[in-house]
């Protein structure tokens, strides 16, 4: 094993071994005592119940994980990667068709494999906690909805790439990404018309108190709402959410159906200006950057690795004098893991940040405190939430704070 293959084991081994200890903290950092904040919406069995959910959630984690590692090291040192390679190189089929199927075949594979997990976690983990409301059929038509979309469009995606970097010489990275920030803008328009509709009926607010409420909000923040949203959650799950999406006359507010139906016309106008104050503080855009240069770096890198003969010689490829295209970009994307632990860590922190800030943006511009901590509170015990993990594990894990360390914030603000 060369100092590639090196790098790749120990970065999965540690990162395998990080989140172990940081899951046996979270597990530790789990206290008898109900946090009096919460006394209002949790009675003592609920609050046990929550604990045992993070309990059963974290060792199924703990499994997945551990599967996921031997079946990744298993495949890897057996030569795996290489005999696939041989197989597909057989059918003689041009490099672009090659490295579809060749990426293809081990994704479906995956996937295949991590079938039975999911089930599990639907129909077992969720069913057992009260959340799953996803009958069998609706979770093989997601699962063939998800396939079908996998191949049409992340097929095309993938094609390009191929054909870029197979053709279009030393500037393949730089082509790669416009073309994939072009598109990625493209989807920002596109999804919420066409394809969140493949997997959830959205409704529009009907006329009425709540839908004036809004409005009304909406107009003192200076922030044009027209498409306003009711999403049938609860088709799948009891657990509550709202999200804001897509761009100029294409952008979206979506409440679930199960939000709408658990709390107060305050509270959810609260959550709509929470989700209002992401788009106003330029989070969306802001991330939107940062995506877009993450790509860029990582094209750029890809292009150095791509073709780099030890690299391929670490998965014990025998036509590695050859370095086959479609399996660079795995063999790379394995390499540039420890960077995206780094990067991760970052995005986090940076996204934590802008939830303090929405939730500050929605209490300051309701004058309304308290409806927002009155929605967090119910949103954590309808969706069964942690309430005391651990700072290492919100540290690397939580891309929102702890909800005590927004309702404290919160609190803090003048006039809440």
């Amino acid at each position: 094993m060369n100092i590639y293959g090196i790098i790749i084991l120990v970065t999965l081994l540690i990162g395998f071994l990080l989140d172990l200890v940081t899951e046996v903290l979270n597990l530790r950092a789990l206290k008898n005592e109900l946090p009096e904040e919460f006394s209002d919406v949790y009675d003592q069995e609920k609050y046990e119940k929550s604990q045992e959910y993070t309990r059963v959630r974290t060792r199924f984690g703990f499994i997945t994980g551990t599967f996921g590692l031997l079946l990744t090291l298993v495949f890897w040192f057996a030569g795996g990667f290489d005999y696939l390679d041989q197989i597909v190189r057989g059918w003689a089929l041009g490099p672009i068709w090659t490295g579809l199927l060749y990426i293809g075949i081990l994704i479906f594979a995956r996937s295949l494999i991590s079938l039975p997990f999911s089930i599990y976690s639907t129909f077992v983990i969720e069913e057992r906690f009260g959340f799953n409301k996803t009958t069998p059929a609706t979770f093989f038509m997601d699962l063939l909805k998800g396939i079908a979309l996998g191949v049409l469009i992340g097929g095309a995606v993938l094609a390009g790439i191929l054909a870029f970097f197979q053709y279009a010489g030393g500037n393949a990275w730089l082509y790669c990404w416009l073309a994939l920030t072009v598109f990625s803008l493209f989807m920002q328009f596109i999804a919420p018309t066409w394809i969140m509709p493949l997997f959830n009926k959205f409704t529009p607010l009907e006329d009425g108190e709540l839908r004036s409420a809004i409005l009304n909000y909406a107009q003192s923040v200076k922030f044009p709402l027209e498409n306003l949203f009711v999403m049938d959650g609860s088709k799948r799950s009891s657990k509550s959410n709202a999200f804001f999406t897509g761009f100029g006359k294409h952008k979206r507010i979506a409440l679930f159906d199960t939000l709408v139906e658990k709390h107060t016309i305050k509270e959810l106008v609260a959550v709509l200006a929470h989700e209002i104050g992401h788009y106003k503080k330029r989070h969306i855009l802001q991330s939107m950057v940062i995506s877009i240069l993450h790509s860029g770096v990582m094209f750029y890198l890809l292009s150095i690795f791509l073709s780099h003969q030890p690299l391929f010689e670490a998965f014990y490829m025998q036509s590695a004098a050859e370095t086959p295209i479609y399996a660079g970009l795995i063999f790379f994307g394995m390499l540039f893991s420890p960077i995206e632990m780094i990067l991760s860590v970052f995005m986090q922190i940076f996204s934590r940040k802008n939830e303090f800030e929405a939730d500050r943006y929605a209490a300051e511009t309701t004058g309304d405190g308290a409806s927002m901590i009155g929605a967090l509170k119910k949103l954590s015990a309808d969706n069964l939430s942690n309430l005391t993990p651990h700072p290492l594990y919100v540290f690397l894990n939580y891309s929102h704070p702890p909800v005590l360390q927004r309702i404290e914030a919160i609190r803090a603000l003048k006039g809440s």
